[in-house]
């Protein structure tokens, strides 16, 4: 169903960017009254985007705004904000005009993708997740877009995989594919938190992206404060895109069981959104493929997440899902994050099928499809992992550094060099694939579940998730799993107004001098980041974040014990800092 609506902006082309001799001097009294102007040609594309913001008040209101430090704002290949006040010790930094601002920006950015000139329509597709601050970012950031001419598709409640799709769906009727997507969510932080994702064709945009797209956007909020008015048009279409990309995932399971209408019948499956976007998987993907789905739980949106976080790595959450499985006498249970871009899963028995093992089973789906593929994950992952992969599957196990968008980018540059790679995933439950355009898509990860699931039954209609679980069968796991993340003060005198990682990356380099030393631990001969160590039967990885003062350090281990030896071995080299909080570390050594 397509809803259209005509948005006229009345925008304001602004005297800064006018040729100098032609610039009007305008008084300073906010509501005086503006002189004609009649040059409204820029420069360049992004002039015109500049001179072509929206104001927000009166026809001659001057616009006050707050300064924003927009680069703040970015978190690796996204960009992050609070946009809720009322939380101590956050203040408000993702408010409306800010979103218009980086939608404007955005737009300026995909012109320039494109290489269109200045006059092209763009159509960009605009989603959210079910924050409570959703829709008034989602009213602004089609603002931004259609006060600078362009059209937005507005999808509504929405996940983040489903936004790349549009780039890609070839369906004239919904006005798709979309020149971009703009994915409004902030995954699992809190309630007060949001910010935005952006997609081309090409998939998610990078780090260098997100920054060149906060410089144009801290431009244009400056500017948009001296406007006058001048008209500018842009559509806004209403789509109803997730029951198209739901559609998608339906048939994909189909096809996977001979094209059999309702391959899940008599399965049970439960599902738990944790009050995200992810609800729609039941009715539009589960109940056509002929599943029960009596018992999923926390289907409605709900921004306030009032049951648990929705993250599949949060231990409450996966409580959650395996009590509905256990309760419910399901053959598996699916959680989603927030915005679906991640997932887990739990069998019949109640046995959760996260971290390593939720990529020991993808990894086994996906090296029987394509015998000794190379399986890129991030740093955390375990040494049983690797054994699994490289000695049971026959594939190859490539350990790279934390951060999706870095794991995602690995496989793809592996494969630009001749290493065949198909799958790269983090323990955080983000999984991609090569034959899925490299997404990271929590909806299509459970359809390969059950895509195997389908496939199993029209062998045998009794089997449940037990044909899951075999998959896994001889990963070996820690019987203790620890991260302890030691901060850094970044006031201390120690630091010497240094930053702090040229301080913590001094660390890891005495870490490395005082582990040479120990005959009973072994430095990794291949690692990406951080330090990772081996010995006493375990393993450790310290390193540092990829945004915050602080130094995770992950130990795995067959008894505690071990781990406290290992634990030790990274507290004898963190004492000699002493700005390095290690309080969580000596806790951990004294239970």
């Amino acid at each position: 169903m397509l809803d259209l609506i005509q948005v006229s902006n009345n925008t304001t082309p602004c005297s800064a960017f006018l040729p100098a001799e032609k610039t009007p001097s305008l008084p300073s009294t906010p509501r005086a009254r503006r002189p004609r102007i009649r040059t409204a040609k820029p420069a360049s594309r992004e002039l015109f985007l500049l001179t072509s913001m929206a104001a927000t008040q009166g026809a001659s209101d001057v616009l006050s705004i707050d300064k924003v430090d927009f680069l703040k704002l970015q978190n690796g290949s996204d960009i992050r904000g609070v946009a809720i006040a009322g939380v101590e010790g956050e203040p408000l930094n993702l408010t409306e005009l800010v979103a218009e601002a980086i939608a404007a920006a955005f737009a300026a950015w995909l012109l320039n993708k494109k290489e269109a000139d200045g006059l092209r329509r763009l159509r960009i597709s605009v989603g959210h997740d079910s924050r409570i601050s959703a829709h008034k970012l989602q009213n602004a950031v089609t603002h931004g877009i259609t006060a600078v001419g362009h059209d937005v598709l507005q999808f509504g409640l929405a996940s983040t995989p489903a936004m790349f799709n549009s780039t890609l769906t070839e369906d004239a009727i919904h006005h798709c594919p979309a020149d971009g997507g703009i994915m409004i969510t902030a995954s699992h932080l809190p309630y007060n938190r949001n910010g935005f994702k952006f997609f081309t064709s090409d998939g998610g945009l990078n780090k260098t992206d997100i920054k060149d797209i906060l410089e144009r956007a801290s431009r244009i909020y400056e500017e948009s404060a001296h406007c006058g008015k001048q008209e500018q048009t842009g559509v806004v279409t209403h789509v109803d895109y997730m029951s198209i990309y739901a559609s998608d995932l339906v048939q994909a399971v189909r096809k996977s069981a001979g094209n059999k209408e309702k391959p899940l019948e008599g399965l049970h499956i439960v599902v738990d959104a944790g009050n995200g976007a992810g609800g729609f998987f039941v009715d539009k993907v589960l109940k056509p493929l002929g599943a029960v789905t009596d018992g999923s739980q926390f289907l409605e949106p709900d921004g306030l997440f009032p049951n648990h976080i929705p993250n599949p790595e949060d231990k409450a959450a996966m409580e959650a899902i395996t009590q509905a499985v256990l309760n419910n006498k399901a053959d598996l249970g699916i959680i989603f994050d927030t915005d679906v871009d991640r997932s887990a899963a739990v069998d019949s028995s109640g046995r959760e099928l996260n971290r390593n093992r939720l990529i020991a089973l993808m990894s086994a789906i996906v090296l029987e499809e394509h015998p000794g593929t190379t399986v890129v994950t991030d740093s955390v992952t375990s040494d049983g992992l690797t054994v699994f992969i490289e000695k049971k599957l026959g594939g190859k196990h490539h350990r790279f550094k934390r951060g999706y968008k870095n794991v995602i980018d690995e496989a793809i540059r592996l494969n630009s060099i001749g290493e065949e790679s198909h799958l790269a995933m983090e323990t955080s439950g983000h999984g991609a694939l090569k034959e899925n355009h490299w997404l990271d898509d929590g909806a299509y990860m459970m359809v390969k579940l059950l895509n195997k699931l389908a496939g199993a039954r029209t062998l045998n209609p009794n089997i449940g998730s037990k044909v899951l679980t075999d998959l896994v069968e001889g990963l070996e796991e820690a019987a203790v799993t620890v991260e302890i993340r030691l901060k850094i003060d970044q006031n201390h005198a120690d630091l010497k107004g240094g930053p702090f990682r040229d301080y913590g990356e001094s660390i890891l380099k005495h870490l490395e001098s005082v582990i040479s030393k120990d005959p009973n631990l072994r430095k990794a001969p291949k690692n990406h980041e951080g330090v990772r160590v081996s010995g006493y039967g375990g393993w450790f990885l310290l390193r540092l974040s990829l945004h915050d003062p602080v130094l995770p350090l992950n130990i795995e281990a067959q008894s505690k014990n071990d781990a406290i030896k290992l634990g030790l071995a990274v507290l004898a080299a963190a004492n000699e800092f002493s700005a390095l909080d290690t309080i969580a570390l000596n806790k951990f050594l004294q239970q």
